[in-house]
């Protein structure tokens, strides 16, 4: 078993190298999506990629879990319960929602992702099932409640914003209109905006490191992503609202 210290130094190392691409990842493009290009090299199906690094973090999350040697205390079962809804949904509900045909993304993307999701899925996991000491009062601690509270408002707002995007979608051969309604008044990615103030929620409810760093790679790989889309759709529509910010109302 890896000792709390050393457990705690390879997570410091995992925010110090978010913190550190971050910068990077501002003036390079993820090549997928809207944004995707064949000279990142091969190529794979769209929907079948998206299972494929997103799976990851559900499996090994609570396969970490079950190996654990702490007894899987009713908080830690609540803690896998969200964690549950947002990656069941993400890895094999949401690539079966999404209109696309014949879509494809780079294989080193997805490679990437499943590394990501793997190492995420594995701290937080490990974490819970091994150092993780709740008992039934943190179930009405002020963080437990607020932290549940921004998650489901978090996931409620990503929901809502994909299913305007993809109904966009449902007809069009190209793939891509102007946005309306909720929060596309404000900005161009609230879906993102959505998943950002998830796992925040997420960090401050479970109240540890692994959860903070989970967010903080959330956050330097979709603020990056939001600007590149905000940048696409102004240079796509001339028509586009140019009060909209990318991804944080009146901000960003």
């Amino acid at each position: 078993m890896i000792s709390l210290e050393n457990f705690n130094t390879v997570v410091l190392i995992w925010i110090a190298i978010a913190l550190a691409i971050f910068p990077v990842q501002l003036f390079i493009t993820a090549p997928y999506g809207r944004h995707t290009k064949r000279s990142w090299g091969p190529m794979i199906n769209n929907r079948l990629g998206w299972i494929i690094m997103e799976l990851p973090a559900l499996i090994v999350f609570v396969w970490m879990i079950y190996l654990g040697k702490n007894p899987i205390h009713t908080v830690v079962l609540m803690i896998t319960s969200l964690w549950l809804i947002h990656y069941i949904h993400r890895s094999l509900i949401f690539p079966f929602r999404i209109k696309t045909s014949n879509k494809k993304m780079p294989v080193l993307i997805m490679l990437f992702a499943v590394v990501f999701n793997s190492v995420n899925g594995f701290i937080n996991g490990y974490w819970l099932g091994n150092f993780s000491s709740y008992n039934l009062d943190w179930l009405i601690d002020i963080r437990f409640i607020s932290g549940a509270l921004l998650f489901i408002t978090g996931f409620i707002i990503n929901q809502f914003h994909d299913k305007i995007l993809i109904q966009l979608r449902k007809n069009r051969l190209n793939g891509y209109q102007v946005p309306h309604g909720g929060l596309f008044k404000y900005i161009s990615c609230p879906n993102f905006f959505g998943e950002i103030i998830e796992w925040a929620g997420f960090a401050i409810l479970v109240w540890s490191l692994p959860a903070l760093a989970f967010f903080v790679w959330t956050f330097i790989n979709l603020v990056p992503r939001a600007i590149d889309h905000h940048k696409w759709y102004k240079n796509q529509f001339d028509e586009y609202p140019k009060k909209r910010k990318a991804v944080f109302p009146f901000l960003i």
